[in-house]
């Protein structure tokens, strides 16, 4: 077994270390496209809460003030 020349030994990780950052660079670009897809969702899910929101308080507002005072003592 002969052994490899100092510049062999380089030239071999760097090869392993092009290799190992080509794999980051997938996985940064997954990750970043996941993240962006969550954003998203989130997104969807804050307007919906707000809209769901929305709706309750009109519901709220239609109700007689007695059954409002009720609701309000129940929650205490």
């Amino acid at each position: 077994m002969s052994k490899s020349s100092p510049v062999d030994q380089i030239a071999e990780r760097v090869e392993r270390l092009l290799v190992r950052y080509e794999e980051l660079q997938r996985t940064n670009a997954l990750l970043s496209s996941q993240i962006e897809a969550i954003t998203q969702e989130r997104d969807s899910l804050k307007s919906r809460l707000s809209a769901a929101r929305a709706r309750i308080d009109a519901l709220l507002e239609r109700l007689p003030p007695s059954m409002t005072d009720k609701a309000s003592t129940q929650d205490r």
